[in-house]
């Protein structure tokens, strides 16, 4: 009776309705959502591997808590790099495993016959066609039977609140963990765009290199980037906080007190490089595009967007109103969800992507 049972499981019948699911495949966090429901995972986008038994066995939230801290037969896998899919084997396994998470507990109320999975997710601009194509059999080899791609920014503007397909111009900076894009979009398409690498990702590495030239310390990834949440601001809040790490001198464990100033100028560079793409963005763009935002602002997304003051910097550097999206974590899939509403609509972004 049960090989009877798994063998009705797996039919795929066409008059079903399919279960609509979108994936943001962040760098930092993978977020899985599923229409009508809203977003139903957000994990850190990071697995385990044993090369002893040959197979992955952390995931998530959990593979991410042991960074720095695991034997020689255990190793920490990102898969998705400066937004792009990397390690394509690493990928299924960890989508694999949050479906079982995310979507899975939806599909167990169809016992019998499931109905079949349509899948949309988004790249960003800078991923080429092979790069673009590896998502989609990432999909697909996760169980979507359909599988849809789209441009990154456009899902991203969308999720901000705005008509993509208006001919009003809208500039958004979407600043992630492994992807700093710059977009103008109108018309239902990218006007211009800039992509950079220096990311939040890269954020942390430039406090490691900070701490190490400076206080001669070694501290790990994990601790960098907890530095960056704890005291990175563009206010006059002055926090502090003791942080431990390896001393160069004696290899024993030091201790420093570190500030927001430290972290400012750790980063500050950085920061500027987006500045200053913003402005070369905004100078190639035409007369009108131009006015239009300066008229209309710039929208900040992303996790960088949470940054105490972060907006303030933009304006007295860009002199243009900036402003936080309401959801700034989730504007990608949240956009993904809304230019769903119609199917229509994600045809034609497919067609001029």
């Amino acid at each position: 009776m049960k090989s009877i049972i798994n063998k009705f499981t797996n039919i795929r019948l066409p008059f079903f309705s399919s279960l609509y699911t979108y994936f943001d495949l962040g760098t930092t966090n993978t977020r899985i959502g599923i229409k009508n429901k809203g977003v139903t995972l957000t994990e850190p986008t990071y697995l385990g591997y044993n090369s002893r038994i040959k197979d992955y066995i952390f995931f998530g939230a959990e593979a991410k808590t042991i960074v720095g801290k695991t034997p020689d037969f255990i190793k920490i896998i990102r898969p998705i790099v400066n937004g792009i899919l990397y390690d394509f084997d690493a990928e299924v396994a960890y989508l694999q495993k949050m479906m079982e998470k995310s979507v899975d507990p939806y599909l167990s109320q169809y016992r019998f016959i499931k109905p079949p999975i349509r899948g949309i997710s988004a790249a960003p601009t800078i991923a080429t066609e092979i790069e673009k194509k590896a998502v989609e059999e990432a999909l697909e080899k996760i169980g979507c039977s359909e599988v849809f791609v789209i441009e990154k920014s456009l899902a991203t503007v969308a999720g901000c609140g705005f008509d993509i397909f208006s001919h009003e111009p809208h500039f958004v900076i979407d600043m992630g963990g492994g992807l700093i894009e710059l977009s103008i979009i109108s018309g239902g398409g990218i006007v211009s765009q800039r992509a950079l690498k220096t990311a939040g990702d890269n954020m942390n590495k430039l406090i490691g290199n900070y701490t190490y030239l400076k206080h001669g310390i070694v501290l790990g990834e994990a601790t960098c980037e907890d530095l960056k949440i704890k005291l990175l601001n563009f206010t006059k809040d002055e926090k502090t906080t003791n942080v431990r790490g390896k001393s160069l001198e004696t290899g024993l464990p030091k201790t420093i007190k570190l500030k927001s100033s430290d972290i400012r100028e750790a980063l500050m560079s950085q920061f500027h490089h987006i500045v200053d793409a913003a402005k070369e963005l905004i100078e190639l763009s035409p007369p009108e595009i131009a006015d239009a935002v300066f008229k209309n602002g710039i929208v900040l997304t992303g996790n960088l967007a949470a940054v105490a003051g972060v907006h303030d910097f933009f304006i007295q550097e860009l002199k243009i109103d900036t402003y936080v999206a309401d959801n700034y974590a989730n504007a990608t899939i949240l956009g993904m969800m809304k230019l769903d509403k119609d199917q229509n609509t994600v045809y034609k972004l497919i067609s001029t992507s």
